[in-house]
């Protein structure tokens, strides 16, 4: 989810909390967003607990990853699609590899956290 659209729902909540039971509607949307932030950090150590358990940089087909990667894409959720942390390859642009059994590799370039553009490269 968008960082922007949680706070609008947080601050939505919080605001109807008030209007529609007063202070205990306020403790009511108070529990409920840190729950929903519990959630979201229970399933972010998930998936780095899963991707550390793997060796870095390697996925089973690169093909596969580059077809399901878009312009946009969250670190997290690259981590998440690759089941692997990847292995760094330069910092500037911070860049990030992940190579299958065959030798073939693909490079994803982020900024600011996000997928900007991605390289298929080929074995010999």
């Amino acid at each position: 989810m968008n960082g922007r659209w949680a706070w609008v729902l947080a601050g939505t909540a919080l605001v109807a909390g008030w209007f529609g039971y007063g202070w205990r509607g306020i403790v009511l949307a108070v529990s409920v967003i840190a729950f929903w932030l519990l959630l979201e950090f229970s399933r972010t150590m998930r998936v780095l607990r899963r991707a550390a358990q793997a060796p870095v940089g390697h996925v089973d087909s690169v093909v596969m990853l580059q077809s399901k990667l878009s312009e946009g894409m969250p670190l997290a959720d690259i981590i998440k699609l690759t089941g692997s942390l990847g292995q760094k390859v330069r910092d500037e642009p911070e860049t990030f590899a992940w190579r299958d059994g065959g030798g073939a590799a693909v490079e994803v370039e982020l900024q600011a956290g996000r997928c900007r553009r991605w390289t298929l490269l080929r074995a010999e």
